[in-house]
C-alpha cells in the first residue's frame, strides 16, 4: 500500500497551500471515488455489523486499510512539510504558483474527460462551478477569533473544500483568518487546538462525504461537471504573478501576504521591481500538466 501512502503525502502537501486542494491530488492520482465511497460508508449501521460479524468485516466494509494508509501519508505530509512548504511559498512564491497552476490546469482536462455525457446542461454547471470558485477566491479575508468554537467550526467548512478538487481547505481557512493559528499549533504540536479543529475537520467530513457519495452514484457526470468548474476557477488563486495589497503578521512578526491581486507579467515588473521570470514559470506550468498526464498512464498502465 505504499502507493496509498504517498498520494495521501500528495494530498497533504498540497492542502498545507492556500488555493490547492488536497481532492484535486486525490482525482489526478485516480483514487476519488474510492475515497469518496469508502468515507461515505462510515455510518451507524457499522455497529450492527460489528455486532454480528465483528471488527474484521468493519474494516472490511469500509476499507480501512485504504483509508488509514492514506490518512497516515496525509498527517505524515502535514506535520513534515508544512515549514518547508511555507517557506517556499514565501521565498520563491511565483515558481510554486506556477507549478500548482499546471497541475490544475491539467486536472481540469483530466476530470472533463471523465464526463461521458456531455451536454448543455453538464457545460452550464461548469460555468457555475468555476464561478462559484473563482467568487471564493476573490473573498477578502475576515478575522475570527481563534477560539475552540471557531476552531471547530473552521476545521468542519475546511475539511468539506479540501475533499472537493479546485476548492482550497486552506484558502477557506485564511478567509476565516483561522490558517495562521492552525499552522501555528501544528509548528508547534499544540495538541489541545489541534484536537479540537481534527474534530470539527472528523464530523465535516463524515457528515459531507456521504452526500457526495450519493451525488456520485445518482448524478455522475453533473457532479464532475462541477467539480471540473470548481478547478477552474480556482485558477484565479494560483496564478502566478501576484502583487500584494495587504498583509498580515505572523506569530514570529514575520509579514504574510494576505490580499493579493493578479496582474500580467510586465505590470508585475513594473509594480514590484522584481523579474516576472516568465520562461521559468512557463516551464513549470508546463511541467505540473505533464505530470497530470503522466500520472494517468501510470495509473492506466498499473490498471493492465
Amino acid at each position: 500500500m505504499w502507493k496509498t501512502y504517498l498520494k495521501g503525502v500528495a494530498m497533504g502537501a498540497a492542502d498545507i497551500v492556500p488555493g490547492v486542494s488536497g481532492g484535486t491530488i486525490a482525482f489526478i492520482s485516480g483514487i476519488y471515488e474510492r475515497l469518496i465511497s469508502a468515507l461515505g460508508r462510515i455510518r451507524p449501521e457499522l455497529i450492527s455489523i460489528w455486532r454480528a460479524q465483528g471488527f474484521a468485516a468493519v474494516w472490511k466494509d469500509i476499507d480501512g486499510t485504504f483509508l488509514s494508509t492514506l490518512f497516515a501519508g496525509i498527517l505524515t505530509s502535514v506535520f513534515t512539510l508544512s515549514r518547508i512548504i511555507s517557506s517556499l511559498l514565501q521565498s520563491h512564491p511565483n515558481l510554486i504558483w506556477a507549478f500548482f497552476f499546471g497541475l490544475i490546469l491539467g486536472s481540469v482536462w483530466f476530470v472533463g474527460k471523465a464526463i461521458r455525457e456531455k451536454n448543455a446542461l453538464s457545460a452550464l454547471l461548469i460555468g457555475l462551478g468555476a464561478a462559484v470558485a473563482y467568487g471564493l477566491t476573490a473573498l477578502s479575508p475576515t478575522s475570527l477569533e481563534p477560539t475552540y468554537l471557531n476552531l471547530f467550526i473552521s476545521g468542519a467548512i475546511a475539511i468539506c473544500a479540501m475533499i472537493l478538487p479546485g476548492v482550497s481547505g486552506s484558502f477557506l481557512l485564511l478567509l476565516l483568518g483561522i490558517y495562521g493559528p492552525v499552522l501555528a499549533a501544528v509548528k508547534g504540536f499544540d495538541i489541545l487546538p489541534l484536537s479540537i479543529f481534527a474534530s470539527g475537520c472528523l464530523i465535516g467530513l463524515l457528515s459531507f462525504t456521504h452526500l457526495l457519495s450519493w451525488l456520485l452514484r445518482r448524478y455522475h457526470d453533473y457532479t464532475l461537471a462541477v467539480l471540473t468548474g470548481f478547478m477552474l476557477g480556482a485558477l484565479n488563486k494560483v496564478w502566478p504573478w501576484k502583487y500584494t495589497l495587504e498583509y498580515r503578521i505572523d506569530s514570529h512578526g514575520a509579514q504574510i501576504p494576505l490580499v493579493q491581486a493578479n496582474v500580467f507579467p510586465s505590470r508585475y515588473e513594473v509594480i514590484t521591481g522584481e523579474p516576472a521570470q516568465v520562461l521559468t514559470v512557463v516551464a513549470l506550468f508546463a511541467v505540473g500538466a505533464l505530470m497530470v498526464v503522466a500520472l494517468e498512464k501510470v495509473r492506466l498502465g498499473y490498471q493492465k
